[in-house]
């Protein structure tokens, strides 16, 4: 069987390969059905609720921008509304204390496996506590568009409610485990990939009716699906480009034979955090806007109404700052977890280059070959944060300035994340390819 190309798009045969690799049929039947057990969960509705009251409740960019991830749950009031938001959300959370916390440090760098384990316990509980939070904010938004049905005693709604709601929040994270797991890919990103691509139909409807019998709004659709067929080559490139660091292994001469002497290198991808900085970027601004949106439904006064008015006007969904915000907290992100990879640590790189006689040409190995690394480390991800960070400005300002504001759901973060998951799981289904091939030549 032919190799198949880096980065290239598999074709027939690589498809077919997939099917008869050891192991890999079995995973990418799970993770399909897994996910499609995702989906038929999207559409159960919680109990008491109408559904089509509650279209203008949170406003329309808040609603579509919290909607494009959970794909339809949280304007069909699913049980699955919630979606995965909780888990990133409280991920989030436990990876910034484990920075300030020293405990929490050690439980993720020092201790191994158990350690990690420990944490991602602690996480579940923090899912648990912040789902049943974000419940509480949703069913009243709900409640105050009156799309609770009346013949149901509130106390009984709200507490079954609540539970369904944070019950479907546990569900997702289980689902998502389950696919990293056992399956192919990232599940939290497939989750929110799946539910990306099934508001496509969606959106495009909603498209057609505003650029219908307008010649002028023809045209700027043309131009905005150029701008997002850019942006998708741009992030092409930024999810596959490396920088390769050579390093040269010293000979080693054992009987008669000598080893090492060989030039090899170390490829550090320029975005080595893919698509999780966008996604974390999107988890904390959704989360301050989903309690301005429930706050501006209790119709305040005095100094709170001024804060809100100011909120609405100049850091709402879609606003230069809150685009701003955005820029800023991805470049952070990206930032933020590459110094958590642990493949990404300049000293334990320069560690074990050490162990294993390897070196830098020109760098003496050790300390100075860590501070070389973590030079390079920190030029590549700067790079790759304001790259990152740069295509989501662009092609989020590209719907304001078109006009055609219907694609908002589809735009960067959206393109970003549906192209860095598929790289990533066409990435991972080629390990399994290569990983086969290696097994038939030991055969």
């Amino acid at each position: 069987m032919a190799k198949p190309k880096a980065g290239a798009i598999p074709g027939v045969g690589d498809i077919q390969a997939m099917w008869e690799a050891s192991g890999l049929k079995s995973k990418l039947i799970f993770t399909i059905l897994m996910l499609a057990v995702f989906r038929l969960g999207v559409h159960v509705p919680v109990w008491g609720v109408h559904p089509e009251l509650i279209q203008g409740a949170l406003g329309n960019q808040l609603l579509g921008f919290l909607d494009m991830f959970s794909g339809g749950a949280l304007t069909s009031v699913s049980v699955l509304a919630l979606g995965i938001g909780p888990y990133i959300t409280s991920s989030i959370i436990m990876q910034l204390l484990s920075v300030v916390i020293p405990r929490l440090e050690e439980l993720q760098k020092e201790e191994g496996e158990a350690g990690r384990r420990k944490i991602s316990q602690y996480t579940r509980y923090l899912t648990i506590v912040l789902a049943g939070f974000q419940a509480v904010l949703i069913l009243r938004l709900i409640g105050s568009a009156g799309a609770i049905d009346p013949n149901i005693t509130p106390w009984v709604f709200y507490v079954q409610a609540v539970l369904t709601l944070t019950a479907g929040a546990v569900f997702a994270l289980w689902v998502s485990e389950m696919i990293t797991e056992r399956g192919i890919g990232n599940g939290g990103s497939l989750l929110i990939f799946a539910g990306i691509l099934s508001r496509v139909p969606f959106y495009w409807t909603q498209t057609e009716q505003l650029v219908s019998n307008d010649a002028q709004k023809s045209f700027f659709l043309v131009l905005l699906l150029g701008i997002y067929l850019v942006t998708i080559g741009l992030i092409i490139v930024l999810q596959e480009a490396t920088r390769k660091i050579f390093i040269v292994s010293a000979k080693r001469q054992v009987g008669n034979r000598i080893y090492g002497g060989q030039n090899t290198h170390i490829p550090f991808k320029i975005n080595p955090a893919g698509v999780m900085p966008i996604i974390f970027a999107f988890a904390v601004l959704a989360f301050p806007s989903t309690i301005f949106a429930f706050l501006q439904q209790q119709n305040p006064t005095g100094i709170m109404r001024e804060v809100l008015n100011f909120y609405t006007v100049y850091l709402a969904a879609g606003k230069p700052a809150y685009i701003v915000g955005e820029f800023l907290l991805i470049v952070f992100f990206t930032f933020f977890y590459s110094s958590i990879i642990p493949s990404m640590q300049p000293k334990e790189i320069a560690d074990n280059l050490k162990k294993y006689g390897s070196s830098i040409p020109g760098v003496k190995p050790g300390r100075p070959t860590a501070e070389k690394l973590g030079e390079i480390l920190s030029r590549t991800t700067f790079i790759g944060a304001f790259a990152l960070a740069a295509i989501t400005l662009i092609a989020s300002s590209a719907t304001s300035i078109t006009g055609i504001t219907t694609l908002q759901g589809l735009g960067a973060t959206s393109l970003i994340i549906m192209v860095g998951v598929a790289l990533d799981t066409v990435n991972q289904i080629r390990v399994h390819l290569l990983a086969r091939q290696y097994e038939g030549f030991l055969k």
